[in-house]
């Protein structure tokens, strides 16, 4: 059995006449976890909105501010890919809840997966971009530690570099961030040698490669973060964007890669929590596809 964390709020977010980041994401998702030999895997769990307190651990009061006054006005263009409309800001609080309640979850059932959308790993402090407003699974990680987890480690497998959660935890050592992303590719971050303070492991990869290459270099950079280290969480960015297919990527892995890096993340963690939150996928069936593995990878 494994949990699936939720807020039905999370469909409201629309960026716009023809934006990947689009509702029907969030709906093949929930459809695809719904089916009849998927269901009898899944315990859900609706998620309250995240509160001001919460957000502010990571953002700081003045872009929070902005957003709500964005949205009041009734939305507008944050960058050229990022635009908050009417009911956006609903889905961006409601997916910032869905991250930490995951989190909640995870450490009670051992493993948890929360349908955050929209996604978050792209966003700063005080600056949204890629699709992203809040960064959930640096959100997660501040609430797990409050819980009581010292040291955190974040694998994001995004086709785009992580680099909102880069920046916000790379001065920080409790916290220790991997991430294999296509390169150079949009945002242009994450060469190998951006190390933070010994707490940063990139893999930056061209796209088409062979998928044994990725699925290999990948789990390298996991076992040179846990080299020596000791996690008492570990959270996957889940970005389903790096399977073969998707329009705004080049790599060429399969759901079946997805089943073996999360069977391994479990491995190497042993009874300790493993959370993943959604990022990146942008096409509908490869999306659908690739959750279903995880979550029956992690249950």
């Amino acid at each position: 059995m494994s949990v699936v964390v939720w807020n039905p709020a999370c469909r409201h977010h629309y960026g716009g006449a023809g934006h990947p980041e689009r509702p029907q994401r969030f709906e093949a998702v929930l459809d695809a976890l719904r089916r009849p030999d998927v269901a009898s895997l899944v315990r859900w769990v609706e998620a309250a909105p995240a509160q001001r307190a919460s957000l502010e651990v990571v953002h700081p009061p003045s872009y929070l501010d902005m957003l709500e006054t964005l949205a009041a006005r009734g939305g507008g263009a944050l960058d050229a890919d990022t635009f908050l409309g009417a009911r956006s800001l609903e889905s961006v609080l409601a997916s910032a809840g869905v991250a930490l309640a995951a989190v909640e979850q995870g450490l009670q059932a051992g493993s948890a997966f929360g349908i955050t959308r929209p996604p978050g790993h792209h966003a700063l402090a005080a600056r949204a971009m890629g699709f992203c407003f809040l960064n959930n699974v640096v959100l997660a990680a501040r609430h797990a530690q409050a819980l009581g987890c010292a040291r955190v480690l974040i694998v994001d497998w995004d086709v785009h570099h992580g680099n909102g959660t880069q920046a916000l935890v790379e001065r920080d050592p409790s916290i220790r961030f991997v991430s294999m992303h296509q390169y150079p590719w949009y945002p242009g971050t994450g060469a190998e040698d951006e190390l933070g303070v010994g707490n940063v492991f990139n893999v930056p990869r061209p796209g088409g490669l062979p998928r044994a290459v990725y699925a290999r270099d990948f789990l390298a950079g996991v076992d040179a973060a846990l080299a020596q280290w000791h996690p008492d969480i570990l959270l996957v960015s889940a970005g389903f964007d790096s399977l073969a297919g998707d329009p705004l990527g080049e790599f060429t892995l399969e759901p079946d890669d997805i089943v073996h890096w999360t069977e391994a993340l479990r491995e190497r963690m042993g009874t300790r929590p493993v959370v993943g939150v959604l990022e990146g996928g942008y096409r509908l069936d490869l999306l659908a596809a690739g959750v279903v593995a995880h979550v029956r990878a992690l249950s």
